[in-house]
């Protein structure tokens, strides 16, 4: 692994070359942006158990900091609604000082993360496992709207996904038909806006509507059932002041699994974020500089009262769409975000927790992929597999156990692949040397007499480490030389080493000599390594076949 810190911000690379043009392309960009993430970390804020103004917070704090050191051009970040159910989650089980340790732990993480160069291995999660956890993150959110969709009056929801739709159901009798209304009709203002403008985000303008004739009810109708912001949160616009935790070994101990998942969720969706833009820009992002921007991000939003943020897929093709070019329009956006925050913040008490509800069920439209799901349920068995059990553990349990549980089943059925890609076989009479034909010598090598020949095909780890013994058992003879070419075997681990070992002494017991052939320079240097040479001798390692043969005849006729 290469030491070699890799840390270099795209904002100072594309400085060099900036011109005015791409500066007034950079501040449209990034006053769109910012307009477009207002309603939205609002809602996320909400929707994960907080204040609205923390929503708010964490889109200045982190998506500055995420444009100023991040390692793509075009990146966005921000609180996001693949958070909500885990930050919910942790304050409901540690409080919100739980949460923000939890916070402080993961940017501690995604640094590591960055530092140790991760960034391109976290991009290696399977697919299915992504598409599981994120359809089960959207169908979470959605479930935990209805209440507010149609103001359902519950006094407590349930936790469970399966209590909570049963309550529900239950209580759907209690149904407001007037934030019901504001709900159902914010979702058609949002999917209906794009058709006439792309420019303008359709939440926001839900937003605006929404909240108009909310006010316009309650004053010349006498309509006062639909709750607002201000009728559950108090809303300021004041800056909090920064504030360090108490933080104990035993909390850390107790946070590390919830600090861990938002870590890796936030590695995992920037990393996805920021190729994806590449895809649409041209362009290569830094995997391991964007995870250390997203650490640095997560280790200062908390410590001004935000949560978990991290590189958001929506905002940043909004950035992508209206023109942006570098990270200054990510760094405009969140100055943005700051000025409507200090001088409007205060008219948010009186935005419909209803149309919020349906800024969210749009959210989780977009966020299901359920074409994606479709799809991948054509594919192999293990992949539905994998796709299904991390689904509906997200929904059913949390996204920690589902991403644990996945990643453990999808590693389990690559190992299992991989191992059947290994092949072990016996090779008699006569051996056709594919180089020499491709030179036009057609010469075959006699195996001798009192010799057998055994050839690896693939990878020889533990997986396949059994495959000498299950090929073997089949052949009752007993030689004087057993030969293993090894020329396709790429790496070998310390169980395969400890097969061998075993396979040589047994054969030591009964009399038979083993020689390798064709073992490549790093299977030689690991075989070395452990010892192995000592049990088989140098002298019977070969680099040719040819050479073996040579090899074996020798010690057949030394035991003749």
């Amino acid at each position: 692994m290469n030491s070699k810190l890799d840390f270099k911000p795209q904002l100072f690379t594309t400085l060099r070359n900036y011109n005015k043009k791409t500066l007034m392309a950079d501040v449209m960009a990034g006053i769109i942006v910012g307009i477009v993430a207002l309603p939205l970390a609002i809602a996320f804020g909400i929707a994960s158990g907080v204040t609205p103004e923390k929503g708010i917070i964490t889109a200045i704090v982190a998506g500055f900091i995420i444009s100023l050191l991040g390692g793509s051009k075009v990146q966005i970040g921000g609180p996001t609604g693949a958070f909500i159910i885990i930050i919910y989650g942790i304050i409901q089980q540690y409080g919100f000082e739980g949460l923000t340790i939890a916070t402080l732990m993961a940017g501690a993480f995604l640094i590591l993360f960055g530092v140790l160069h991760l960034g391109t291995i976290i991009k290696f999660i399977p697919y299915p496992i992504v598409v599981g956890f994120t359809s089960g993150i959207a169908v979470t959110i959605f479930t935990t709207q209805i209440k507010d969709l149609f103001g359902l009056s519950i006094d407590k929801v349930p936790s469970d996904f399966i209590e909570k739709w049963w309550c529900y159901i239950c209580n759907f009798g209690t149904i407001d038909w007037w934030c019901a209304a504001v709900g159902i009709l914010s979702v058609v203002v949002i999917a209906v806006t794009p058709k006439f403008s792309k420019k303008i985000p359709g939440s926001l303008v839900a937003i605006i509507v929404m909240t108009v004739a909310a006010l316009l009810l309650k004053q010349f109708a006498g309509v006062t059932s639909i709750e607002t912001i201000g009728d559950r949160f108090s809303v300021s616009n004041a800056i909090p002041e920064a504030h360090m935790p108490t933080i104990t070994w035993d909390t850390i101990k107790e946070l590390v699994p919830p600090a861990l998942t938002i870590a890796v969720l936030g590695a995992i969706e920037s990393l996805l974020s920021a190729t994806v833009a590449d895809g649409v820009i041209g362009d290569h992002h830094n995997s391991n500089t964007e995870l250390i921007a997203q650490g640095v991000a997560n280790l200062a939003s908390p410590i001004f009262g935000g949560i978990p943020a991290t590189g958001a897929i929506a905002r940043t093709m909004t950035n992508i769409n209206n023109g942006g070019k570098s990270p200054i329009a990510g760094i405009i956006h969140a100055v943005v975000l700051l000025l409507i925050f200090l001088f409007f913040m205060p008219l948010a008490k009186y935005i419909p927790m209803a149309c919020l509800a349906g800024v969210l069920v749009i959210v989780s439209y977009g966020m299901c992929g359920w074409r994606s799901f479709l799809s991948l349920m054509k594919n192999p068995k293990s992949d539905v597999t994998v796709l299904l059990i991390t689904f509906f553990l997200t929904i059913i349990f949390d996204l920690t156990v589902a991403i644990e549980v996945g990643l453990i089943i999808a590693c389990l059925l690559f190992m299992k692949r991989v191992s059947e890609v290994t092949d072990v076989k016996l090779i008699e009479n006569e051996i056709n040397e594919e180089s020499d034909m491709i030179k036009g010598n057609l010469e075959h090598l006699t195996i001798p007499e009192g010799v057998e020949v055994y050839e690896i095909n693939g990878p020889f780890f533990f997986g396949a480490g059994n495959r000498f013994e299950e090929v073997m058992a089949a052949f009752g003879d007993r030689p004087k030389v057993r030969i293993i070419r090894m020329r396709k075997v790429p790496f070998v681990d310390s169980t395969g080493i400890h097969n061998l070992t075993n396979l040589c002494e047994m054969s030591h017991k009964d009399g038979i000599q083993v020689v390798l052939s064709g073992v490549n320079p790093h299977v030689h240097a690991a075989l070395g390594k452990a010892g192995f040479y000592e049990s088989v001798g140098e002298e019977n390692i070969c680099s040719h076949i040819k050479i073996a043969l040579d090899r074996a005849k020798e010690i057949v006729g030394e035991k003749k």
